[in-house]
């Protein structure tokens, strides 16, 4: 399962959510406003940027909304 890095008051970080939503993938939400998880952003990314997926089936990482959901588009088939 992907995990995305996500923060719920990131407009960006809404737009990838309701994808994931709408075409019914499931991911693990991991909410960097938890330090802990900030730094396993920074150790796994490199920056603290959300969104940020990460598929650690393929170790695919990514910042940007967009990337991200042509990315799921492709994985997911949808």
């Amino acid at each position: 399962m992907i995990d995305l890095f996500l923060s719920d008051t990131c407009p960006y970080c809404k737009k990838v959510m309701d994808f994931a939503s709408d075409n019914g993938i499931k991911y693990n939400k991991i909410d960097i406003n938890n330090e802990d998880n900030i730094l396993r952003l920074l150790t796994i990314g490199g920056k603290e940027q959300v969104p940020f997926l990460y598929n650690p089936m393929d170790d695919t990482k990514m910042y940007e909304s967009e990337d991200i959901i042509k990315y799921l588009k492709e994985l997911y088939q949808v």
